[in-house]
């Protein structure tokens, strides 16, 4: 085969697949309503079927509804006739899947379906098909041809089977007003769940981990607790352990720089007043953006009556992988 042939073969591909979604803007009607309002009142889950490429097609779009909003699981037809049809309640909806909508393994397990009263929501390329038929609604993915030359492999239809059940989350995500913050409780583990759900509070050290001096102390006392503490920064309170200021390597820098002795300077007179502080319920994520936009390393947290709770540093932040 041809350099030539290969490149034709995979943009022919493409193009059928493109046209066959394009042809299912034709298809968004008042079945798809319907279907998107039967699984809005369902007080269950949906349980998304199908055999063969059908069936991994059933599993990703139960993934996606699962992790939208829409409480979903992908139930293997074959196996639901040998037991796992008890998986399905009278409060649930099945979503089947089947190309040709004759699929033996659905259609075994259809009647025991209506005897529970479940509704169905069929997707098939043939509206007239017996799984077409037993269906409550009836969601058409009927493609022009496969890109399979032979037109027998499911190529161009599964395309069209994932793309109209992504449209189908979707709609029902947006229909429920599903937030970021929602996504995010279902993606704990993930990036977006971490930067939505993770608070200051969570990664700040406390107690005899922050690093603090009185204002009176000299500077070389706040630099062995900087170096014991190991965040390059000391909180500094005053007589009444009011938090009046911080100070940094910077702080240091600058007072070394015009002659100052380390043992004869008090903290107060270098310190930074009025320091940056965030409250432990900011985002994770936000105390990155402060960080970064004021060029810092270092926050501190302090609750409602401005007292030190915590310290977070630039590391934790990195650690908790947000950068």
């Amino acid at each position: 085969m041809t350099s030539k042939k290969i490149t034709n073969s995979a943009i022919r591909t493409i193009d059928l697949a493109a046209e066959a979604i394009s042809q299912l803007r034709k298809k968004i009607d008042k079945q798809f309503e319907h279907a998107c309002n039967i699984i809005l009142q369902c007080k269950g889950r949906v349980a998304v079927t199908g055999m063969g490429k059908s069936g991994h097609i059933a599993n990703k779009i139960a993934s996606t509804l699962a992790s939208t909003g829409t409480p979903a699981f992908f139930l293997h037809p074959a196996e639901a006739s040998h037991g796992d049809l008890g998986m399905i309640t009278s409060a649930d909806v099945v979503l089947a899947i089947s190309n040709s909508g004759s699929t033996s393994e659905i259609m075994t397990i259809i009647p025991r379906l209506k005897r529970l009263d479940v509704p169905i929501i069929s997707m098939t390329g043939d509206p007239k098909s017996e799984v077409a038929k037993a269906a409550t609604v009836h969601l058409c993915i009927q493609v022009a041809r496969e890109a399979c030359p032979l037109n027998l492999a499911p190529t161009t239809s599964t395309t069209a089977s994932l793309v109209l059940g992504d449209a189908l989350a979707i709609s029902l995500l947006e229909t429920r007003g599903f937030s970021e913050y929602d996504f995010a409780m279902s993606h704990p583990g993930g990036a977006l769940g971490r930067k939505l759900l993770l608070r200051a509070r969570d990664l700040m050290h406390e107690n005899t981990s922050v690093p603090r001096v009185y204002f009176n102390d000299c500077v070389q006392t706040a630099l062995l607790e900087m170096t014991e503490k190991g965040f390059g920064v000391t909180a500094i309170f005053d007589i009444s352990e009011r938090l009046v200021g911080i100070f940094t390597d910077g702080d240091l820098r600058r007072m070394t720089s015009q002659g100052l002795n380390i043992g004869d300077t008090l903290v107060k007179d270098v310190m930074s007043a009025n320091p940056k502080t965030i409250s432990g319920d900011v985002l994770a994520a936000e105390a990155l953006n402060i960080m970064e936009d004021l060029s810092i390393t270092t926050l501190l947290i302090t609750d409602e009556s401005n007292c030190l709770c915590g310290i977070l540093h630039m590391h934790d932040l990195v650690r908790a992988g947000l950068i």
